[in-house]
C-alpha cells in the first residue's frame, strides 16, 4: 500500500475512530485531539503496520492506548477543573424528541459504565466488531471480551430499567 492510499484509507476511518473516541472521552474537543493524535501516531508509525491485517483495529488500538497514557497523565498531575461547563448539543436530523431523549439517556448510561465494560460493548454493539477483533484492540482474550459484554449488557439494562421493555438484542 503506498502513501497516498494509506493516507486515503485513514482520512476514510476517521468518521468511526471519533464515534469511539467519543464513547471513551466523552468530549467532542477531546475526542477530536485523540484521534488527531491517532493519525499522528499511525503516520509516523507505519513502518509498523501489517498490511496483510485490517487497519481498523490497528488505529483503535493507537486510539486506546494514547487515551490510556493521557488518563494516566492527568492522574499524576492531579484534577483538571471547567471553568464554564456547556451543554451537548442536540442529535441533528429529523428525528422525534423521543428519539433524542432516548439518545441522551443511552449516552449518559454509557457513561456510567467502567471503561472496561464500555470500551467492549462500543466495540462490538456500536462498531460492529467481531470478537477477535476486539481481542486485539484491548490486548486481552477472548473469554474477557465476552464477559465483559455480558456484564455491560447487564449493567446497561439495569441503569436504563429495560427488565420491562424487551431484551438488548445481542450482537456478534
Amino acid at each position: 500500500m503506498s502513501d497516498r492510499q494509506m493516507k486515503e484509507a485513514l482520512v476514510r476511518e476517521a468518521p468511526v475512530l471519533r464515534r469511539f473516541a467519543r464513547s471513551l472521552v466523552g468530549d467532542p474537543a477531546l475526542a477530536d485531539d485523540l484521534v488527531q493524535d491517532t493519525f499522528e501516531r499511525a503516520l509516523t508509525r507505519l513502518h509498523l503496520y501489517d498490511a496483510r491485517r485490517a487497519l481498523r483495529p490497528w488505529l483503535f488500538r493507537i486510539l486506546r492506548n494514547l487515551r490510556i497514557s493521557r488518563f494516566r497523565q492527568a492522574a499524576r498531575n492531579g484534577p483538571h477543573l471547567e471553568l464554564v461547563e456547556g451543554e451537548t448539543p442536540a442529535p441533528s436530523g429529523s428525528g422525534s424528541p423521543d428519539q433524542g431523549l432516548a439518545l441522551r439517556d443511552i449516552s449518559r448510561a454509557l457513561d456510567m459504565l467502567p471503561d472496561e465494560q464500555r470500551e467492549v460493548l462500543v466495540l462490538v454493539a456500536l462498531e460492529g466488531m467481531k470478537y477477535h477483533q476486539v481481542t486485539e484492540i484491548l490486548d486481552i482474550p477472548i473469554g474477557t471480551v465476552m464477559s465483559r459484554l455480558s456484564r455491560a449488557r447487564k449493567r446497561l439494562s439495569e441503569i436504563l430499567d429495560l427488565s420491562g421493555r424487551g431484551r438488548i438484542r445481542r450482537v456478534k
